[in-house]
């Protein structure tokens, strides 16, 4: 009886125990009871517990959005509220949309073409984001702070971002899109001739190209962007994500890849791996039922219910896709690649192998060093235009469907600078799972 109890306890939890916690975001709940704890310090620890739960607004998004003139940090920051359902608080809101405290003040330093200090603008921004909407809703603060000295103000009255968002693109670009940008003088919305053009025809009317928009404003803006970047950076480098302005938006600390999982089941000698040999040596797919006991297998141990997986190239079609989902192996993120066929096509049919070291080329992006390597490269049948093709149409014939099931799937344009694609998919992983509601 003790060595089954003792068999019990080393069996790593089923599949349904980390789908529940995920689900229902007890990691995340975990995580952010902790970090009060931490800041606040309370001297009742659980007393403050009980009353963060009752707050219920854990998922509230608390994100900055920062950047330099013209980098799209208002368009950026409207989609997150839209997204989130989350209250946009930015220079035009705290002067001319709310009336706190403090606003007439800072709007007289305005008016006067003055510096609003920042301890004003803290404070307005203090008062702006203890107000109910925005803790039950959450907020995105766009384009605060701007210096050191906001981002200490802002922390000593406890407001710290879960993530901040940094838009970059190079000078040139921000100077010639300054150009196009114009104000709505009613709203203060801001809009561009050519990226964010308004579709009402009175507004259309009144816009006004900004007084400051001139060359030589921007590049004096810019350079005062650069000089407090680096001390902004210090502050929030631990929750920082730099995004190309261009190209808007991956750290996942398990990987599982079922090629590799199949040719370790066979490697090990296990009975699961004696029935997937032959389907490995003779090149055939492996049936669906075999992958997915050898999923479930891998999926249910330790480590990847601790620390998650990844899985991919799988599924490859909608019955592997609902042969998971009956498992309860659910995925929280899904991603696409999208390639050109020429791309794809240069990628794979130009890789070459030196049968010698194992060593893996390219003819194009990574050519052999020397004429002796390169006399004696091999390339792989599959990699044959013809393979190719062959394994193109297949993945063509179910991408659609596949698309259908995973509807809330992200998208990547795979036909980039690999930096690029990580940060895209990295601003993917890092903000909240939609709330189901029941």
């Amino acid at each position: 009886m003790a060595e089954a109890d003792t068999e019990d306890a080393a069996r790593p939890w089923p599949p349904p125990a980390g789908a529940y916690a995920e689900e229902r975001g007890l990691f995340q709940l975990l995580q952010n009871m902790l970090e009060e704890l931490l800041i606040h310090k309370p001297d009742d620890p659980i007393e403050f517990m009980i009353n963060h739960l009752k707050q219920n607004n854990d998922e509230a998004p608390r994100i900055c959005v920062l950047g330099p003139p013209a980098s799209g940090k208002t368009t950026v920051a409207m989609w997150l509220c839209k997204h989130f359902n989350a209250i946009r608080v930015s220079q035009e809101t705290l002067l001319f949309k709310e009336a706190l405290r403090q606003t007439e003040e800072a709007k007289a330093y305005k008016e006067r073409n003055q510096k609003i200090p920042n301890a004003l603008w803290a404070n307005l921004i203090q008062e702006r984001l203890s107000n109910v909407d925005c803790i039950k809703q959450g907020w995105i603060l766009e384009g605060f702070p701007e210096n050191q000295e906001q981002a200490w103000m802002l922390q000593s009255s406890g407001i710290f971002p879960r993530h901040v968002v940094m838009l970059y693109a190079p000078d040139t670009v921000l100077i010639e899109r300054s150009g196009g940008k114009r104000l709505d003088p009613l709203t203060q919305e801001v809009f561009h001739t050519t990226f964010d053009w308004p579709s009402d025809p009175l507004v259309q009317e009144r816009l006004v190209k900004p007084e400051d928009l001139s060359e030589q404003e921007v590049s004096k803006k810019l350079l005062e962007y650069h000089r407090n970047f680096p001390e902004i950076f210090h502050i929030y480098q631990k929750v920082l994500k730099s995004i190309n302005a261009d190209q808007p938006s991956v750290d996942v600390l398990s990987q599982v890849c079922c090629g590799q999982l199949l040719k370790e089941a066979v490697a090990d000698n296990t009975k699961l791996g004696e029935l997937v040999k032959p389907y490995i040596d003779s090149g055939d797919p492996v049936p669906n039922n075999l992958v997915l006991k050898l999923l479930t297998e891998r999926l249910s141990s330790l480590d990847c219910l601790s620390r998650g997986w990844v899985l991919s190239g799988f599924p490859r079609d909608v019955e592997q896709g609902e042969q998971l989902q009956k498992a309860q192996i659910n995925p929280n993120r899904v991603f696409f690649f999208n390639l050109p066929y020429e791309s794809i096509m240069e990628r794979l049919s130009q890789r070459r192998t030196d049968p010698v070291t194992g060593e893996r080329y390219h003819t194009t992006f990574r050519p052999a060093p020397t004429p002796e390597i390169q006399a004696r490269l091999r390339q792989n049948p599959k990699d044959e235009e013809e393979n190719i093709e062959k394994r193109l149409n297949i993945y063509y014939s179910n991408v659609k469907a596949l698309e259908d099931f995973y509807q809330d799937a992200f998208y990547v344009n795979a036909d980039q600078d690999p930096y690029v694609i990580f940060e895209f998919i990295e601003s993917c992983i890092i903000k909240p799972l939609p709330c189901k509601k029941p």
